[in-house]
């Protein structure tokens, strides 16, 4: 694959090759507060053909600690993330594509796990199933038996920070953006965390302001949006946001279109910033 990001003519042409060489693709439908049920529900009612479900909360992040720390999706340990993407058909020599039902939130969780966990031969699907179904692409129902999934995983394909690493990272001049929602950058209408803000010298950079009904916006437009935030493409970047699914989006975006350096992803983000009081918060 040439990059993260494929277009829906790009994996039809993959998904009529020889079997063994298709790609295994994996449906992560997921949205904050729905229940695993009415993700798979949906799922059952209509996916790619041979796509195999996948559970965000259960594979792509490990139970909440009740005191806060490691944020609302803590980053999956490898036993857990490799345990679920075997059960899901993932293959060490066949590529994998994520994908959900838009605007690509959960599957650029998906891909950012399986990137930093080694496994470069990740994407997602720009657009998702309603890119699929608009270009007149055929779907399944039912639920799909995948094959025996054998892939291994290892850390270290992606830089994962804690909260000790973004101060770090700050302190040594790197660029810290805020994926969220400008809005709860801002501390306003902040219903989901219970402290508002932001963590001071970050940038606002909405993730979802880097999509479009088609998918995601190219990058002269990532460009543009980066530096209307104040950001700049050169220097060493660190993303973030409530709690890892909007920061995996942002980093998705940054690197599918070649903006600056792979960023950095604090998975557990302002959720697990807030789990210490002593942290400062900005406003």
């Amino acid at each position: 694959m040439s990059g993260p990001l494929l277009t829906t003519a790009q994996l039809q042409a993959m998904l009529v090759g020889p079997a063994e060489e298709r790609p295994v693709v994996v449906d992560v439908r997921w949205a904050l507060g729905s229940e695993v049920e009415a993700n798979r529900a949906a799922y059952l009612e209509e996916h790619l053909p041979g796509a195999v479900f996948l559970d965000l909360e259960s594979v792509l992040s490990e139970e909440p600690a009740d005191d806060g720390q490691g944020g609302r999706h803590p980053m999956p340990s490898a036993g857990t993330a490799q345990e679920g993407l075997r059960a899901a058909g993932v293959r060490a020599d066949r590529p994998i594509v994520f994908y959900d039902a838009g605007p690509g939130l959960s599957a650029a969780r998906a891909w950012w796990v399986a990137a930093y966990y080694g496994l470069e031969q990740a994407a997602v699907l720009d657009g998702g199933l309603a890119a699929w179904t608009a270009a007149g692409l055929s779907v399944e129902d039912g639920s799909v038996t995948p094959g025996p999934g054998d892939v291994e995983l290892h850390p270290g394909g992606r830089q994962l920070l804690d909260a000790d690493g973004v101060q770090e990272h700050l302190a040594r001049g790197g660029q810290l953006l805020d994926a969220r929602p400008a809005e709860r950058y801002r501390g306003e209408n902040e219903t989901i965390d219970p402290v508002a803000g932001h963590i001071p010298g970050a940038l606002s950079l909405p993730a979802l302001s880097l999509v479009d009904d088609e998918g995601f916006v190219d990058a002269e437009h990532v460009v543009g949006a980066l530096t209307e935030a104040g950001g700049r493409t050169d220097p060493p970047t660190a993303v973030y946001c409530g709690s890892g699914v909007q920061a995996a989006h942002l980093a998705l975006a940054l690197e599918a279109r070649g903006v600056g350096p792979r960023p950095a992803v604090y998975v557990g983000s302002w959720s697990d910033w807030i789990s210490d009081p002593a942290r400062p918060v900005e406003p």
